[in-house]
């Protein structure tokens, strides 16, 4: 039973994990806040405006589902920020890892063209992570090897790799068919990953989930994980301890663009059925903001990623009925990382979410 004395340890539970909660969710309702007074600027009332982003993202089943599709690839591409996170390692470069990953998957299916199609798609698997944990994996190579700041490298690569997915595309990958947007040969109808039975989602959305959940028990309940988080806490220390900082390093950013170039498969297999300039769509660097907000928690990514896809949804009923550009949507985001980013300079600022605290309450 429950009894008097117990409250004391049940406050000391809830303020150890309360912060992590109400200082993103103070973010995203500032950030909201200062949005609208962007929107009073040009002359368009906020209400209208969150009331349109209601209805396009969540207002309806057929809302609904545009927003959970929108949702599977930041799923992943967020866990391409949030492993490496737990190492201390800001890399934001997931948008190159997409797109080799998705070029990979359409030439690893071209090739295969023929061949059963449960082999095809889990060799387009295969071939959208390892060009993603590869590309990725690099940048934390270049971190412990090189001292190469990881941040500005996975920026920097992602910008060589579309440029590298242009030329692909646009040369030996090139379909010949394909006159006014470059892509590579279709995927066979076979090749396709459909949707869940039901719902107009397709099954990226479930494998995506399924990759936020076992990355969660990596990190948590794992010895990998477990030297992660030291690692990443003091790497001084990691190394003092014997612990192997560098594979660790290069380990969890090669799984983390090892998703990130799942979800560029993904884009291919469920989406556009060929690789082609669609798939630098900028799902790595929203999931940038999906990972802050979810403070880099990939269960907490679920439901972030839902509410951020069901924002992006909303993006052409706000063009359509208010008249307002197609990026009005990329500016909100814009902010919404700004006060994000501010209020991660809050944590352990305010007495409440101390458990000493109430470790005194009788």
């Amino acid at each position: 039973m429950f009894g008097v004395k117990d409250y004391p340890a049940a406050l000391e539970w809830v303020a150890r994990r309360a912060e992590a909660f109400v200082i993103p969710v103070a973010a995203l309702i500032v950030g909201m806040a200062i949005f609208s007074l962007f929107i009073l600027a040009v002359g368009k009332s906020p209400v209208q405006l969150y009331e349109m982003m209601w209805r396009g993202g969540f207002g309806s089943w057929f809302s609904i589902q545009n927003s959970l599709s929108r949702a599977a690839p930041l799923l992943l591409t967020a866990l391409c920020v949030a492993l490496p996170a737990r190492l201390g390692l800001v890399v934001i470069g997931g948008e190159g890892a997409i797109v080799l990953g998705g070029v990979a998957a359409a030439a690893a299916g071209a090739a295969l063209n023929g061949a059963p199609s449960f082999i095809v798609i889990l060799v387009m698997g295969v071939a959208g992570m390892a060009a993603g944990g590869i590309w990725i994996g690099t940048v934390g190579a270049l971190r412990h090897y090189r001292a190469v700041n990881e941040t500005i490298s996975s920026l920097l690569m992602a910008y060589i790799a579309i440029a590298l997915m242009n030329q692909l595309v646009e040369g030996p990958l090139r379909d010949p068919a394909s006159l006014n947007k470059p892509s590579t040969k279709p995927l066979a109808e076979a090749y396709r990953i459909g949707n869940i039975s039901g719902m107009e989602v397709h099954w990226g959305l479930v494998i995506g989930i399924v990759a936020c959940v076992l990355s969660w028990v990596l990190i948590e309940k794992t010895r990998w994980g477990f030297a992660a988080r030291i690692a990443g806490g003091n790497v001084k220390a990691a190394q003092v301890q014997g612990l192997a900082v560098g594979p660790l390093i290069v380990g969890f950013t090669a799984l983390a663009g090892g998703f990130a170039g799942l979800a560029g498969m993904l884009e291919v297999a469920a989406v556009q059925g060929s690789a082609n300039a669609s798939l630098a769509a900028g799902y790595g660097y929203t999931g940038v903001l999906v990972a802050f907000l979810a403070r880099h928690n990939p269960l907490a990514i679920i439901p972030v990623a839902f509410l951020l896809g069901g924002i992006d949804a909303s993006g052409g009923l706000i063009q359509r009925r208010m008249d307002l550009p197609d990026a009005t949507v990329l500016v909100l985001q814009g902010m919404l990382f700004i006060v994000i980013l501010f209020s991660e300079t809050l944590y352990g600022r305010f007495k409440a979410f101390n458990p000493d605290l109430w470790k005194r309450v009788a």
